[in-house]
């Protein structure tokens, strides 16, 4: 059969477009084949974070309860203290003694394998599950115990493992270098003699020599003999108790969680301690020197409600304080912004670089020499009352930052401060220091850089000479107290048995046991500012109103 030129022309394109359509659908059929196969990869490596972020817990949140600023011991000022601001960085997390730890690194979408105890390898030990809100158990509490003297809750002295996992940037480094650069509160040779002593470990294996270099995800931890600085003695007030919430009146002094030298000398111990309050999530901040309405929730659930009403500013907070001089009757606005000097040290400035404030001031009375102020904040800064009150020129009274001379002649008034930041951080820290106080500036010697240490300042480091004599001592106690461990049939045991061959008040190769401080008064301990007030949509909380803010208070 014959076929025209136009029929030849129609089988010819029909035979085109098939072959055409069969590349196309072979190629699309291993591109879909190899996109399948990508997914089914992700999917598995999505899992495995998944899973290990259930393990580890959310590497996002800091509910540990554990102070983040504890490592080894007091960092480098001007460094980041290890597991406070590396979050955000590395994945990296912080571990804080005695077994509660936050998460591990999550490895990297399969870049590099974690190691699993390969030939030649250090075994780490694998991370704790971190449990939801401020988490402390038995095993925490029965560390050390209270006593009272002289108006203060003081904290006998306690043996304590500082833990954390290897930063980043320490990798390939020298145990030697670490030490030397980022935990500056000891001489080295303090150092070598605990390693001697046998109470610097890494992954679980007693160091040998500072010259090792880490490796990542080393696990570090180190036993040091800590103590606490007293705080006031006045007992922790239930304002209120429901299943959601728990409402206290906070005294002033004591720190509302774990913190620099503070541990068991904060609120969350002494709730867990004496009032059997555990797991419990803080729903909002106080200073360690402000008094007054303090709420935690008991579930998680509860917390996230209050946050959401935060974040809608459906909450209003209402402080009083007594202040300088004769306050403006008429009702002050201040919404100058402020702006951090220094974490470290806890110092902050009116500043036009700072985050925007608004306090609203109300004067309640006035006794010839100072003022009684209400205070409404209206933001969430920072020591923002203090900060705005100085720049009105009437700071807090009794205010240890604020008040203080070494902001010069006008105190800070209208954000006047004729220094650097650099030269007031100075003369605040050598002013404190003067007076041992320090624990003000919820900072301690090792925390400070030289140039902000006053070298004629007494040192309680040891020579070399006394530090090797020190821990012959140390190494027969603890050998002591690991043969009196020997034989028993749980860790629980093990752990009572050394304690009681250790004698937890005093060791020979602390060197603050060989100080001798003066307790402060309490009435140093005061500060006068005090949250009145914290209201929500469904609910009201009020403190009684101290005595230094009644009417017929007098000044000393």
């Amino acid at each position: 059969m014959r076929l025209g030129v136009h029929g030849c022309l129609r089988i010819l394109v029909q035979w085109r477009v098939a072959l055409w359509s069969h590349s196309f659908a072979r190629t699309w059929g291993g591109c879909r084949e190899a996109m399948a196969e990508a997914l089914s990869t992700q999917a598995e490596a999505a899992g495995g974070l998944k899973a290990l972020a259930q393990q580890n817990g959310d590497s996002g949140s800091d509910g540990s309860g554990e102070p983040l600023q504890e490592g080894l011991g007091p960092a480098a000022a001007g460094e980041q203290v290890p597991g406070s601001g590396e979050r955000a960085q590395g994945g990296e997390a912080q571990v804080s003694g005695n077994g509660e730890q936050a998460p591990a690194p999550v490895a990297d979408s399969g870049k590099r394998k974690k190691r699993r105890g390969a030939t030649g390898e250090r075994v780490v030990p694998p991370p704790k599950k971190r449990r939801t809100g401020v988490s402390f158990g038995d095993e925490h509490f029965a560390e050390t115990t209270y006593y009272f003297e002289g108006g203060l809750r003081k904290v006998r002295p306690y043996y304590f493992d500082f833990q954390t996992y290897c930063k980043g940037r320490w990798v390939g480094r020298s145990l030697l270098h670490v030490f030397s650069t980022e935990f500056r509160s000891q001489p080295l040779e303090y150092y070598e003699a605990a390693i001697r002593a046998g109470r610097l470990h890494l992954n679980e294996e007693p160091v040998q020599d500072l010259s090792i270099v880490l490796k990542d995800n080393d696990f570090l931890r180190n036993t040091v003999h800590r103590h606490e600085p007293p705080v006031t003695a006045e007992p922790i007030r239930l304002l209120a108790e429901n299943e959601d919430v728990v409402v206290i009146d906070k005294p002033s002094s004591i720190p509302v969680h774990p913190c620099g030298r503070f541990r068991h000398n904060t609120v969350i111990f002494i709730l867990g301690k004496e009032h059997h309050l555990k797991e419990l999530h803080p729903l909002h901040r106080l200073d360690r020197l402000t008094s007054g309405v303090l709420m935690f929730a008991k579930t998680a659930a509860f917390s996230e409600k209050i946050h959401e009403q935060v974040r809608d500013r459906q909450l209003e907070k209402e402080y009083v304080c007594r202040v300088e001089g004769e306050f403006p009757d008429e009702e002050v606005i201040c919404k100058e912004p402020i702006l951090v000097v220094s974490y470290k040290v806890g110092v902050c400035r009116v500043d036009p670089q700072g985050k925007p404030c608004e306090t609203v001031f109300q004067r309640l009375s006035y006794n010839g020499h100072s003022s009684v102020v209400r205070c409404r904040p209206l933001t969430g800064r920072t020591h923002q009352i203090r900060v705005h009150l100085q720049f009105l020129g009437h700071p807090i009274l009794n205010d240890p930052i604020y008040n203080s001379t070494a902001w010069g002649p006008s105190r800070g008034q209208g954000g006047h401060i004729p220094k650097t930041d650099e030269e007031l951080l100075r003369d605040l820290v050598a002013e404190h220091q003067a007076k041992e106080g320090l624990n003000v500036l919820d900072i301690c010697e090792g925390d400070l850089v030289p140039g902000l240490m006053d070298s004629a300042a007494p040192s309680s480091e040891l020579s070399k000479t006394s530090l090797q004599e020190l821990t012959s001592v140390a190494q027969k106690t603890d050998g002591i107290a690991e043969a009196a461990s020997q034989g028993l049939d749980t860790p629980e045991k093990a752990k009572a048995a050394k304690a009681d061959v250790r004698n937890q008040e005093t060791d020979p190769l602390c060197a603050e046991c060989r100080l001798l401080r003066q307790d402060p008064l309490p009435q140093d301990l005061v500060m006068f500012l005090h949250a009145l007030r914290y209201k929500g949509p469904d609910f009201e909380y009020v403190s009684p109103m101290p005595a230094w803010a009644q009417d017929d208070w007098q000044e000393d």
